[in-house]
């Protein structure tokens, strides 16, 4: 699995424990609902740290909590290009 999905999964598992659909979950993290479906969905190929990091303050959870899961640690390193 790659990190754009994985990102993708953890948003929505997050978004499912605090009881938010996307659409009230940007409005609360004061996100556009076009960013938070681009991520999710896959239409953003790389979304910037600052933009995961406003979701993260938007789901009460730390960059360190939201990478934290085995499925993140278990990650093989990107080809480089």
């Amino acid at each position: 699995m790659d990190v754009r999905k994985l990102v993708s999964m953890r948003i929505q598992e997050l978004c499912a424990e605090k009881g938010y659909n996307i659409n009230s979950f940007s409005r609360w993290a004061g996100i556009p609902p076009t960013t938070i479906k681009a991520i999710i969905y896959g239409y953003s190929r790389n979304p910037g740290i600052v933009t995961i990091k406003l979701i993260c303050d938007g789901l009460g959870v730390s960059l360190q909590e939201f990478f934290d899961t085995e499925a993140f640690r278990s990650l093989e390193p990107e080809d480089e290009r």
